[in-house]
C-alpha cells in the first residue's frame, strides 16, 4: 500500500491490523477538471480473501448525486465488475475511482435519475450537482453539505 502510485489528493487510511480494509478519501478541493470540485468523499475497500482473482468491494461512504454511485453508496465501475482480471490491482481501483469523478458513465449508471440527467439536460445535471454538494435536496434525497 506504501508503494502505490495515487495523486496528492487521494488519502489511504490503514490499519495495519487489517489491511484487507481500508479507507479512502478523494479530496477534490481544488481539483478543477471535475464538476464535484470542492467536493470529499470517503470510501470503504474491502478485499476479499480470493483477491487477486476477485474485485475488491468499494462501498462510497458519502451521499454523492453520481450517476454511477447510487443513494445506498453502492460504485459502478467496471473493473470492480465483469472487467475485473487478477493483472488489476488497488491502484487501478483508485484510477477508476478518479475517472468516474472526471468522466462519469452516464450509459452504466446505478442511478438512474441522475444518468438520465446527464444524459438530456447536462446543465441542470451540473446544478444538482452543485445543490447537492452545498447540502440540498436533488430527487428527493436531502444530500448533506460537503462543501
Amino acid at each position: 500500500m506504501q508503494e502505490l502510485d495515487k495523486p496528492a489528493f487521494i488519502d489511504l487510511q490503514v490499519d495495519s491490523s487489517n489491511i484487507m480494509q481500508f479507507g479512502l478519501t478523494m479530496n477534490l478541493t481544488n481539483e478543477r477538471d471535475s464538476i464535484w470540485c470542492g467536493g470529499r468523499f470517503n470510501f470503504t475497500v474491502k478485499v476479499p480473501t480470493e483477491y487477486p482473482y476477485k474485485a475488491p468491494v468499494v462501498h462510497c461512504d458519502t451521499p454523492v448525486y453520481h450517476p454511477n454511485i447510487d443513494t445506498d453508496g453502492n460504485v459502478c465501475l467496471n473493473i470492480l465488475r465483469a472487467d475485473w482480471k487478477p493483472v488489476l490491482d488497488i491502484g487501478n481501483v483508485i484510477m477508476g475511482l478518479i475517472f468516474l469523478f472526471l468522466e462519469p458513465n452516464p450509459k452504466d449508471p446505478l442511478n438512474h435519475e441522475a444518468a438520465a440527467e446527464f444524459r438530456e439536460n447536462p446543465n441542470r445535471f451540473k446544478q444538482n450537482v452543485s445543490s447537492s454538494l452545498r447540502g440540498g435536496t436533488v430527487g428527493g434525497v436531502r444530500y448533506p453539505r460537503i462543501i
